[in-house]
């Protein structure tokens, strides 16, 4: 027994002795050599050094010839495994881990700051293009991530290496290496406070059968007060679910169409929308946001209700909280999407709520007096926009026609064809049509300042004279039997019985008016002209209107007000771009 004794504390000294080489050609990882010939990982002396706790893996080592890499798994404080690995210039390692262990899949709440060798598996949402705002230069391609507990990131694809990854929305991808940066301040749209960058040794694979389930998609809906809360913030965007009450300024009806090259001139359209019984707000469509409701909204068999769009700025513009899509922005319609659904479900079994606020009363054009509505049109500046002008009829012009006849789908004018009347707008698709009398009236009028020239156009003379113009035509042929169908028709008594009255125009500035084309300016909507303000025992409004109360000094004239109003609402364009 003690003759062996000595070879055997020999030979443990030299092993002793060995061991320090052995450490320093495997980067400074103890290992195992097993009977088959594997090297089983048992300890690193980095993470000893580091105070971190290190659980063996059962990854084998490969030898490349030149040096020895292994990937450990480091548990960290809060007891979750992230893989790392011992050589940083192999990014293989971490691939080959992840394929092993598919259960040290990271989530998206455990993503810090700083690079990562490990593995994301998610489902893409949405990707789109962020741009310099002023260059258009491509910054990168920003996306929405989510993983399978449902919690959403931001994505983000460098300039350089856009096009390298071929993504598709709702697909499920599997990641490997990636830099979690830290997510900005303006414009966010998800709630972890760090981004999910590809990096130089990113790796991306689509799933076609994940072996988890992973929502669809997730929404972060705000309220009208939430909204107002955060108004010119520039932070967070968040989603907006309701109804629409008009779509650039028409009433959600059957007859209402959009006028899709006007709208893509124009780069945006505006809706009025309202959740449940709450105040109506202004919701600006831009660029690919508007195509794409025009878009669905056609593909509709009736006129959808719901709208919901995401990712949208709340702005204060004119005076009023209004949102705003954003380069990042998606448009749903009623059964689109779940919420959508839902919303839609509630609007049928509560249309008596929904239906509180008329949508004649939604838009709130700005109150100008003639003067000033001459002065907006001449400056080079100007847009598009609607007034309300408080004006008296001096009289009705006569000798010429006071309605025309139009498409009964579409009111636009309809033209006599071969056999019968066709409609004159191409989008409309009707060649044989019912023709419908339309009001289409010019009226003179004046205020304290100016006088002008107004066309009262559609159902806007229907509120001054409460009858349809079908009815007035009708109403002629009737008591003159023998005039054939295209006399020209006399302007009729309640239309004259209108003169002397004072009334309340909303009008629209049209391109028309802008190019110097026309000075006749479009009647939109007449209302009963409102009893006069009370006054102070001074004299002057309690509103300061005429410039001399405590506000006075500082009113800009309306000229200015709707230009820069307009201009706020464009200002931000340029930053959608890289709005996220």
């Amino acid at each position: 027994m003690n003759s062996f004794r000595f070879p055997l504390l020999f030979f443990i000294y030299k092993a002793h002795l060995f061991l320090p080489y052995l450490s320093t050609t495997t980067n400074n990882i103890l290992l195992n050599i097993h009977p088959d010939g594997s090297q089983r990982q048992l300890s690193s002396f980095r993470d000893h050094q580091t105070s971190k706790k290190t659980v063996a893996s059962s990854a084998t080592a490969k030898s490349t010839g030149k040096s020895t890499a292994s990937s450990v798994i480091v548990v960290k404080p809060n007891g979750k495994a992230a893989v790392s690995s011992a050589n940083p210039m192999e990014p293989n390692a971490a691939t080959d881990l992840s394929s092993m262990h598919g259960d040290q899949v990271m989530f998206f709440r455990e993503v810090s700051l700083g690079p990562r060798e490990a593995e994301l598996m998610f489902r893409v949402i949405h990707f789109w293009e962020a741009r310099n705002p002023n260059t258009k230069t491509l910054i990168g391609q920003e996306m929405l991530l989510i993983d399978r507990e449902g919690t959403v990131i931001q994505g983000f694809v460098p300039a350089s290496r856009v096009g390298r990854y071929e993504l598709a929305a709702g697909s499920v991808y599997k990641l490997i290496n990636f830099f979690g940066s830290r997510s900005k301040d303006q414009y966010r749209v998800a709630d972890h406070s760090a981004t999910a960058s590809f990096s130089w040794n990113s790796s991306l694979s689509v799933l076609e059968n994940p072996p988890v389930q992973i929502p669809e998609d997730r929404f972060r809906f705000h309220t009208y007060e939430e909204f107002k809360s955060n108004c010119d913030s520039k932070g967070d965007l968040y989603d907006y679910v309701g109804h629409m009450k008009l779509v650039n300024g028409q009433t959600m009806t059957d007859h209402i169409v959009l006028d899709e090259a006007d709208i893509a001139e124009k780069r945006h359209l505006c809706v009025h929308v309202q959740t449940h019984d709450g105040p109506v707000m202004k919701l600006y469509l831009w660029d690919k946001a508007a195509s794409d409701f025009c878009q669905k909204f056609k593909s509709y068999g009736s006129i959808p209700s719901v709208l919901l769009v995401t990712t949208v700025n709340p702005k204060h513009l004119g005076g009023t909280l209004a949102l705003t899509s954003m380069s990042s922005s998606r448009v749903f319609m009623d059964a689109d999407v779940q919420p959508s659904k839902e919303y839609l479900e509630w609007l049928v079994s509560n249309s008596e709520i929904a239906n509180r606020v008329a949508a004649e009363v939604v838009t709130k054009p700005e109150s100008v007096t003639l003067e000033e509505l001459y002065s907006y049109i001449k400056q080079k500046t100007s847009k598009v926009a609607w007034f309300e002008c408080t004006a008296t009829i001096d009289d009705v012009v006569q000798g010429s026609a006071w309605y025309y006849i139009s498409c009964g789908g579409c009111n636009s004018k309809a033209v006599k064809g071969p056999t019968s009347l066709i409609c004159n707008n191409k989008r409309c698709g009707k060649s044989e049509v019912t023709g419908v009398p339309q009001y289409l009236t010019k009226i003179s009028v004046y205020d304290k300042s100016e006088q002008a020239l107004f066309v009262i156009l559609g159902d806007a003379g229907k509120d001054l004279t409460g009858k349809h113009a079908a009815e007035l035509v009708a109403n002629y042929f009737e008591t003159n039997v023998g005039v054939g169908s295209d006399h020209c028709v006399p302007v009729p008594d309640a239309l004259l019985e209108a003169i002397g009255k004072t009334c309340k125009f909303i009008v629209k500035v049209s391109d028309h008016n802008l190019t110097g084309k026309t000075q006749t300016i479009t009647v939109t909507k007449i209302l009963p002209a409102e009893a006069p303000l009370p006054s102070t025992p001074d004299g002057i409004s309690k509103t300061g209107g005429d410039g001399s109360g405590p506000f006075g000094a500082f009113r800009d004239s309306a000229g200015d007000r709707a230009r820069k109003a307009t201009e706020s609402l464009e200002s931000d364009e340029a930053k959608r771009s890289k709005s996220g």
